[in-house]
């Protein structure tokens, strides 16, 4: 899943990496740092993916007089892989998170704001500095990011003499009438966890759902949007089991016509000749309202090193370089994200008029931890709960939330 919908630090690697940090300061180097190497922890684990950040930091390093140096672990093994290294003082110069850990680590004040090592992020979008801000300071910076769009298959839709829907009436309707045989009109991921939330929340949020106040009424009609498109028959009862890989997998075998995915499909999208697809916005409660998609990505700072400010710096000029329009844009092509600085999301946009739904979409969503913070891996987890028992038809809509913000709130 790597930056896609939200892994998180555990709770349990949170309170102990305060500890950590207590102890150890959260010191960014071993004991004998070499001075012209900046190290990098990440979850680029994949070959294609390391070596593609390699030829970025070696083009922002090397003009620097200064190299760079890979971490490179599992995704949800960033946060512990970083408490191990913060408790023996050798945390890496720089920290690649997933954008929904950052509060946990900026809770423990162990993170530079990084504008205090020259990164300046005045022209990064509002929800890209959301992502990498926590209690309205900004730790991290995100040189790409990803969210949601509708995907559908282009032939199918045509031979229906349908256009890609907008509202969620027209969703239900086309889903519908693309509904025949093996294929299902739509697909979605309701899995009980990250994927299943980060595909939950545009409908949530577009619907005026409150993750503060999971049971105010504003987010039911979301889960019974869903809830209809399962029931009638125009998604399969599969959805609560399948991740976000499963979802592209239906479409691309040509058993859903249409999906909510994100650009991280795109490569395997592009690969298949089998089917015919573009790409549109996320359909919305009423005509004209504005989605409100989930924005993911990683973001990169700076962990606290009082002992020497000139690691720290050189770890900002790294990422001063990395964030230029050139380097953003180059990195958006490369990785199918959209870049952050508004310049240089506007050259992708052009260039990419294909995947222009998710340029667009990007500029509308939001974080998932700007308004709740250190607590979404507790409402994350109550919303996955609700819609799992809405599908299943153990409980309604109003229920399944009420019972969520119980739980959210549970302890307080």
């Amino acid at each position: 899943m790597r930056s896609r919908s939200g892994r998180r630090a555990a709770p349990a690697v949170a309170l102990a990496l305060a500890g950590a940090v207590t102890a150890a300061g959260l010191s960014g180097c071993a004991a004998e740092p070499d001075p012209g190497t900046v190290t990098v922890l990440n979850s680029a684990t994949d070959t294609a993916e390391h070596e593609a950040n390699q030829d970025f930091f070696d083009r922002c390093a090397e003009p620097l007089g200064l190299r760079v140096e890979q971490v490179s672990v599992p995704a949800d093994q960033v946060a512990s892989k970083a408490l191990r290294m913060a408790s023996s003082d050798s945390l890496t110069d720089i920290l690649e998170l997933d954008g929904s850990e950052l509060p946990q680590f900026a809770e423990t004040d162990g993170l530079r704001p990084i504008d205090e090592v020259g990164v300046d992020t005045s022209g990064l979008s509002d929800s890209a500095n959301a992502l990498g801000s926590h209690d309205g300071v900004q730790y991290g910076v995100a040189r790409s990011v990803n969210s949601l769009a509708l995907v559908y298959n282009t032939a199918l839709l045509a031979e229906a003499g349908l256009e890609p829907p907008a509202t969620w009436e027209e969703l239900e309707t086309t889903a519908a009438a693309l509904t025949q045989g093996d294929t299902y009109g739509m697909a979605f991921s309701a899995s009980p966890n990250a994927d299943g939330v980060y595909q939950f929340l545009p409908f949530f949020w577009s619907a005026g759902g409150d993750e503060a106040r999971l049971d105010d009424g504003a987010g039911a009609p979301a889960l019974q949007l869903w809830k209809d498109l399962v029931d009638d028959g125009s998604a399969s009862r599969s959805v609560v089991n399948w991740n976000q890989q499963d979802v592209n997998d239906q479409f691309i075998s040509g058993r859903a016509a249409m999906m909510i995915n994100g650009p991280w499909q795109v490569p395997v999208l592009s690969a298949q000749d089998d089917v015919d697809w573009a790409v549109a916005s996320i359909p919305v409660p009423e005509a004209g309202g504005d989605p409100v998609p989930p924005i993911g990505g990683t973001v990169m700072a700076v962990p606290r090193n009082d002992g020497d400010r000139e690691r720290e710096e050189n770890a900002g000029r790294v990422l001063t370089c990395l964030n230029s329009e050139e380097n953003q844009l180059a990195w958006g092509e490369r990785v199918n994200n959209v870049p952050t600085r508004a310049s240089a999301a506007a050259a992708y946009r052009e260039q990419n008029p294909e995947l222009a739904p998710f340029a667009d979409l990007v500029l509308t969503a939001r974080s998932r931890t700007g308004e709740v913070g250190t607590r979404w891996p507790v409402v994350e987890t109550a919303l996955a709960g609700a819609f799992q028992s809405v599908l299943t038809g153990r409980q309604s809509p109003d229920d399944a939330l009420g019972t969520a913000q119980r739980q959210a709130t549970a302890g307080e």
